[in-house]
């Protein structure tokens, strides 16, 4: 054979090979994958699946999240294949980014900051079929699905005489509510629903399933109360029944006037004083803004088959009461009723809270003038919608990692959200909402009343409450991190509160 055509016939060989490699098929990507093996279970975009899923988050910021797939898992060993699926087949492993997400994990979707549950061009694992119940034989402890739906779940626990601690509306789910803290009705009594929970079953970075509970793995069981999604997918919450009866409650509307607003300051610092606790007993004073107008509302709940409570007077006496809606009924029913007045989705959207021992009332109505100030500076934004929620905190018997004083009845929150309709009026809003917050803490630092506490469910994500726990618990959290996910899935690659970077 010539020098040539040897040469030729070379090439000729390097450019097949060439050509082999070229036209091998390509990885399929991580959604391909899991669809082989989970048929029916993974939704694609423009599918019904995906479409009712992306539909279902409770705010725009989210639905406007544009996952590659949503997946649905049936049983724990479904989400124990997918982790450990989704741990050898991620294109991100070597760089890893919360920007290009692996996956996130979404139960009712009701966290407000775009990408707390949603993974912009990985998988959601959407959990809402994890809605099983039972009661133990003693009936002492209600066992419910991760993605359980409190609404569905109260007519469950009610038919026992019994209820559980959880979500106050339609469509708050057990993921974030308890995996966050949770407030309920019976906040003042029982603490947040994270501290009214047996035990944990638990999917971890490995695919491993363990339970969590104060007898076994008890590190993890308590980073998970007040931990949020850091350190595995909860498929099964145990949690405490508490004996049922009906409860008093419901609503007062009032006429927006300075009269009024100087009653409800005076009134809420009055019912937080310690002499006049009642642990069966929540209020909460409600500003708003919708329509181009103010209006304020009370809320009132007593947690016991009694009308009119005496202890909420300085409520329902104050002028200017314009309706009212205050009756005995079942958990279940007044979550019912109150679901009806809430929209079961809302616009772009930005949440804040903080936190403060009782005020007195010349405080708190400085706080009011300061809400109402910036709000007017900008009540021309199209839809704009506005709530600064007052009420008490959760007297919570310390088995958590919030960092809060046990059994400390002292301490209350505004809540501050923001609804409107277009992306050009965000930065406005935003700043608007943050200049009451921090005009407000200023105000509470000069009198020493100020907690650096922002509960995770009403905070946004640039609040980085984990990073308001404090040293020891943070220390802690990481040092649960590290035993249980030590490649860090939950930190790089999971979006979600993350814990905080420096400790």
């Amino acid at each position: 054979m010539s020098l040539g055509r040897a040469h030729f016939s070379l090439a000729g060989l390097v450019l097949a090979l060439a050509a082999t490699v070229h036209s091998a098929p390509p990885k399929p990507d991580l959604c391909h994958i899991i669809d082989a093996q989970f048929p029916g279970r993974v939704g694609f975009p423009n599918s019904t699946q995906y479409q009712q899923s992306q539909d279902s988050y409770y705010t725009t910021n989210e639905r406007d999240v544009n996952p590659s797939c949503v997946f649905r898992p049936a049983t724990t060993n479904d989400v124990a294949r997918f982790v450990k699926l989704a741990v050898s087949n991620d294109p991100g492993a070597n760089k890893p980014s919360l920007s290009k997400p692996l996956f996130a994990v979404r139960s009712g979707g009701h966290t407000l900051w775009q990408g707390a549950a949603n993974a912009e061009g990985g998988v959601t694992v959407d959990m809402r079929s994890f809605d099983s119940f039972s009661l133990s034989a003693d009936k002492k402890v209600a066992s419910i699905g991760g993605g359980s739906d409190f609404a569905k779940v109260y007519p469950q626990v009610a038919a026992q005489n019994l209820t559980v601690i959880g979500g106050r509306v339609p469509g708050v789910s057990a993921g974030g509510f308890l995996s966050g803290g949770g407030k309920n009705f019976w906040s003042r009594r029982y603490g947040y629903g994270c501290d009214n929970i047996y035990g944990y079953e638990v999917v971890l970075a490995s695919g491993e399933v363990v339970y969590a509970s104060a007898g076994q793995h008890q590190d993890l069981w308590l980073a998970l109360k007040g931990g949020s999604n850091n350190f595995g997918i909860i498929t099964r919450y145990d949690l405490a029944t508490h004996p049922l009866d009906l409860m008093w409650g419901g609503t007062t509307s009032l006429n927006f006037t300075s009269k009024a607003l100087d009653a409800e300051a005076q009134a809420f610092s009055d019912i937080m004083r310690p002499e006049n606790f009642d642990d069966a007993a929540d209020v909460g004073v409600l500003l708003g803004f919708v329509n181009g107008a103010f209006f304020l509302l009370n809320t009132m709940f007593y947690s016991a088959p009694v009308a009119n409570p005496p202890l909420f007077k300085n409520f329902t006496t104050i002028s200017g009461i314009t309706a009212q809606d205050l009756s005995l009924s079942t958990v279940a029913d007044r979550v019912l009723a109150d679901g009806s007045v809430v929209p079961p989705s809302v616009p772009r959207s930005f949440e804040l809270v903080y936190s403060f021992h009782n005020a007195d009332a010349k405080l708190y109505r400085q706080q009011m003038q300061i809400w109402q100030d910036q709000i007017t500076k900008i009540n021309k934004v199209d839809g704009l919608q506005i709530q600064y929620l007052l009420q008490p905190m959760p007297v919570t018997n310390g088995t958590n990692v919030l960092g809060l004083p046990a059994h400390d009845k002292s301490l209350a929150m505004w809540v501050l959200t923001g609804l409107w309709n277009n992306a050009a009026d965000d930065a406005a809003v935003n700043k608007a909402l943050q200049t009451i917050v921090d005009q407000s803490e200023g105000l509470l630092r000069k009198k020493g009343l100020s907690l650096p506490f922002k509960y995770l469910n009403y905070a946004d994500v640039t609040q980085n409450p984990i990073s308001t726990y404090g040293k020891d618990n943070i220390a802690r959290l990481w040092a649960t991190s590290k035993k249980y996910d030590p490649k860090g899935l939950w930190q790089k690659r999971v979006p979600g509160v993350k814990l905080p970077k420096s400790h």
